[in-house]
């Protein structure tokens, strides 16, 4: 049975819904969110004609805006517990919402300005002032994401004109691979040379600077930031780097690239440990690189040495000159010689790494004044080529026949090396003066001992015991030999010449000329002909007189021989004295 209803007067009064009470703060609210409205229309994001940070003062109140509007959205959560503020709610947030659209079209032209004003102390603040309203209004996330893609395409532009060439994504090795090495030499290595320091010291370095500078109060989501930006540019250009090397292939005459491209990477190091970090990705993978541009230039090295030591040893330079092996490896080292302190690095990382010699290494390449260096300058790796060198031609004096011209091809090439050391500050003080003085000396043995062989017969038939004329005879036809023989051998330069034939006239002439006055009527060749004839040899100042009168001398002494065998010698006598 249906429960009967109480009477209507015996009911309870019903209160009536609860009604929101404004109240002062609600009131301030409400006044801050219709003056926060009125700003965000005027600065409205689908009215982007120009810039509220660039080309207006409104910046400072509309970021106090942005501010009123998050608290007015807090303040009306709290309040829909209560059932009320609803409303004011949807409208807060719709308000802050445009409010952040705006923000985020100022810092994409913020970031734009920067790029070209990197000194803009009002722009770099103007974005770090947005970034901190978007972050603490919640938006951090596109806050990140636009400064992220603003950043990374700016910072793709500037090391595209600093290098000349985009930075491919992938596959540099292979890209490589289709070009020549002198266009690789040409237009990759050299720009790379060029803009890899600035690009690190400089470019990555402002980039952090502003990434710091945005994300002031929150370190992690700066180094955060700046590593999505950078890295992979940084890791793009250390890539460019490696595929250069590799495209070297050991080839002896492009070790100077790799040594500049470790040269490079050496200055640009430091840089790269202060703004990446010494343990970030960047850190290690120029680490890596480094070291395989160390590799590849003692590989290089290596194969160079191997190439002079399985130089064909039968393969002698045309009468005794300087072999094109001397003048190649020696024009080469000199070069070398301005990297010695990156060999020396690359070497004594090498060393280290492998735990053979202590840390201090560098102290053996950076001074000339080694216990040892006069007898070897091996404790180089250019000394050790010039030591191999020295070798090889040693070896390769063996081949000639005749003994005169093996030491003459020594005294050209050891006199060469030593020239070729003095001329170079540098080497010298690679290899040392002692060992420097040590050569010249070893030159000097190699022509005292080329005179006594080229000058032997005419020396050994001056002091013959023979009063007879066919003996006299016979010095003259022994001048007249190894004046012959020697026409077509070489020196290595003027002052080799010089050399050689002072010391042959000094073995030769005043025994000669002590012979002359014991047989001078009985021979055509005076001790003045003599003299010069030699000062002819070796491209002498006289040497096309001096032919003509060699070869004169010759068929006049063919003829004198001749007559001797049938004219009486007291005739001979009278007709010399008259």
């Amino acid at each position: 049975m249906p429960r009967a209803s109480l009477p209507a007067r015996h009911l309870l009064p019903v209160p009536p819904p609860p009604h929101h009470r404004r109240t002062l703060s609600s009131t301030f609210v409400d006044e801050s969110v219709a003056a926060a409205e009125a700003l965000v229309q005027k600065w409205h994001p689908d009215m982007p004609d120009s810039s509220l940070f660039l080309h207006s003062d409104d910046h400072r109140a509309f970021l106090r805006a942005t501010a009123d509007l998050h608290r007015a959205m807090l303040f009306f959560a709290s309040d829909v517990a209560n059932n009320g503020g609803h409303g004011g709610l949807v409208q807060a947030q719709a308000l802050l919402q445009t409010a952040m659209r705006r923000l985020d079209l100022e810092l994409q032209l913020l970031l734009d300005h920067v790029q070209d004003h990197h000194d803009d102390a009002t722009c770099s603040s103007g974005i770090r002032a947005v970034a901190d309203a978007m972050m603490a209004a919640g938006y951090g996330k596109e806050c990140v994401s636009t400064f992220k893609s603003r950043r990374r395409g700016a910072l793709a532009a500037t090391l595209h004109r600093l290098l000349g060439f985009s930075l491919p994504a992938s596959g540099i090795s292979s890209q490589f691979q289709k070009l020549t090495w002198e266009q690789v030499d040409a237009n990759i290595i050299q720009s790379w040379l060029a803009a890899a320091p600035v690009a690190f010291s400089s470019v990555f370095a402002t980039e952090k600077q502003l990434c710091d500078t945005a994300f002031a109060n929150d370190a992690a989501v700066a180094e955060a930031v700046f590593a999505a930006i950078a890295n992979d540019h940084a890791a793009n250009l250390l890539a460019v780097a490696e595929a250069a090397v590799a495209r070297a292939r050991r080839a002896p005459e492009r070790l100077f690239r790799v040594l500049d491209v470790h040269d490079a990477l050496t200055q640009a190091l430091p840089a790269i440990l202060s703004v990446f970090g010494d343990s970030s990705e960047v850190a290690t993978r120029a680490a890596a690189v480094l070291t395989k541009v160390g590799e590849a230039a003692r590989g290089t090295l290596a194969s160079f040495e191997a190439a002079i030591q399985k130089e064909p040893s039968k393969a002698t330079a045309a009468g005794g000159g300087v072999h094109p092996l001397t003048r190649y490896v020696m024009n080469y080292l000199v070069f070398l010689a301005d990297y010695e302190g990156a060999l020396a690095l690359i070497y004594q990382q090498q060393q280290v790494v492998s735990g053979s010699v202590s840390p201090d290494l560098s102290a053996s390449y950076s001074s000339s004044s080694s216990s040892s260096p006069s007898m070897s300058p091996s404790w180089s790796p250019i000394g050790r080529l010039v030591s191999v060198l020295v070798s090889k031609l040693e070896t390769k004096a063996g081949s000639y026949r005749e003994v005169a011209l093996s030491y003459l091809f020594l005294a050209n090439n050891t006199q060469y090396v030593v020239n070729k050391v003095r001329g170079s500050s540098r080497l010298q003080g690679i290899v040392g003066d002692e060992w420097a003085e040590a050569q010249a000396a070893k030159a000097r043995g190699h022509v005292d001992v080329y005179v006594r062989a080229a000058w032997g017969k005419v020396l050994v038939a001056i002091t013959a015991p023979s009063s007879s004329s066919r003996g006299s005879h016979g010095v003259e036809e022994a001048v007249m030999e190894a004046v012959a023989a020697q026409e077509q051998w070489a020196a290595a330069d003027d002052d080799m010449g010089e050399a050689l034939r002072v010391a042959a006239m000094a073995a030769v002439v005043p025994k000669y000329r002590m012979f002359y006055r014991r047989h001078g009527a009985t021979v055509r060749l005076t001790p003045g002909d003599v003299t010069t004839m030699i000062a002819a040899l070796f491209g002498g100042p006289r040497a096309q007189g001096a032919t003509a009168m060699a070869a004169s001398a010759a068929r006049g002494c063919t003829t004198k021989l001749l007559q001797l065998q049938t004219e009486d010698p007291t005739s001979r006598t009278q007709q010399l004295l008259a």
